[in-house]
């Protein structure tokens, strides 16, 4: 079999980096923010103003992702659909069928990987018409004793349900080329530093599983503590680690890239879910949803640094591309948040997004759902 060197790797990583950059170059910086009652929110970076939801029916948009040149945003359909959006229009061009309830879309090496879950019922919960940020109705309200009863989301399954499954889609045919099997409620999805493996959580199991990209194959899973439910996952900058977040025991774990093995584990606030280091690899950030705050770690020793207050149930978060702002879609407060990255302080939110869960830029930069290309 032929292997590709770590250095021809390299290059060849370099190249798609350059074709991106190249294709993007043109374009006006936008952020694409999902929202599951109303679309595809479509933000300008300049103005930070919502500039127009791109209408997707009852289909409950949940992960995004945009392919390589730019020219694609993929959606996960609660319908069942992965939505590819022209960006150029604003216009649906392709629905492709996955399975029920899709939520989550990484796009990498030619390749979609949809991740999708039989066993939970795909209807989004009730928003608010017209709510104004901040503002909280009784169906959004989050009960006591949720988080104890292992309730990370409004529609989980059980252990009983059939587990999730990672549809592969090519993106030249747009075509399912084929499904694998994962755990029960499948979150995260990273890939390793050299591309060649994915990693998904699996909060329902408390394991990350590793599957060789491409193909699906599964290589091996690590189980977590029992109860802890993973959700967020990221390689670290250098590569040499993967920071998974426990929804459950309010932690984030750090392993080892090459064996798993957990070398460090750290306390939050209450349900930590996004995660994401910056861009310039100082400081990780973790999105302690329950807790309505965003925390601040460094990116090296894992010492906490800051909490900064934010809205509700803010799960996802993004960097302007141009790495001076930071952008977290706050689901309860039917906005998007703004911070300014230099210091993360509010300057302002971006409101009439109900539901608000996903958030990606074009050009593309490091966030929780999605990495720079």
């Amino acid at each position: 079999m032929h292997r590709t060197t770590k250095s021809a790797r390299a290059a060849l990583f370099a190249v798609t980096a350059f074709a991106a950059a190249t294709a993007y170059a043109s374009a006006a910086p936008i952020a694409y923010v999902t929202s599951e009652t109303n679309g595809v929110g479509v933000i300008d970076l300049s103005s930070m103003a919502l500039e127009k939801t791109i209408s997707l029916g009852t289909s409950g948009p949940r992960g995004l992702s945009l392919t390589s040149d730019g020219k694609r945003l993929l959606v996960a359909g609660k319908t069942g659909e992965l939505i590819a959006i022209d960006t150029s229009t604003g216009e649906v061009v392709k629905r492709v069928t996955i399975g029920k309830n899709p939520e989550f879309v990484r796009v990498h090496g030619g390749y979609a990987y949809v991740t999708y879950e039989p066993g939970e019922s795909g209807a989004p919960p009730e928003a608010k018409q017209g709510a104004k940020p901040e503002q909280k109705t009784d169906q959004q309200a989050e009960k006591p004793g949720e988080k104890q009863a292992g309730k990370g989301h409004d529609d989980d399954d059980d252990a009983n349900s059939p587990p999730a499954e990672i549809a592969i889609v090519d993106l030249k045919t747009m075509k399912v080329l084929r499904s694998v099997k994962s755990g029960h409620e499948t979150e995260g999805v990273e890939f390793s530093p050299d591309g060649r493996e994915m990693l998904v959580t699996n909060e329902g199991d408390d394991t990350v599983s590793v599957y060789r990209t491409g193909t699906g194959q599964p290589l091996r899973t690590l189980k977590l503590d029992a109860g802890s439910r993973p959700r967020g996952i990221r390689a670290s900058p250098d590569g040499k680690q993967y920071v998974v977040t426990l929804e459950n025991t309010s932690k984030f774990v750090v392993l080892d890239a090459a064996s798993l093995k957990p070398v460090k584990t750290v306390d939050t606030k209450l349900g930590p879910y996004g995660v994401a280091f910056d861009p310039s690899g100082k400081h990780l950030l973790v999105a302690a949803a329950r807790d309505k705050t965003l925390q601040v770690f460094d990116a090296k020793t894992y010492e906490h640094v800051a909490d900064v207050p934010v809205g509700q149930r803010c799960w996802h978060f993004s960097f302007t591309p141009d790495g001076s702002k930071l952008m977290l879609a706050c689901g309860r407060s039917n906005a998007v948040y703004v911070l300014d990255a230099s210091n993360y302080q509010t300057i302002s939110q971006i409101g009439n997004l109900p539901l608000a869960w996903g958030i990606v830029t074009s050009p593309p930069s490091p966030g929780s759902i999605e990495s720079a290309k």
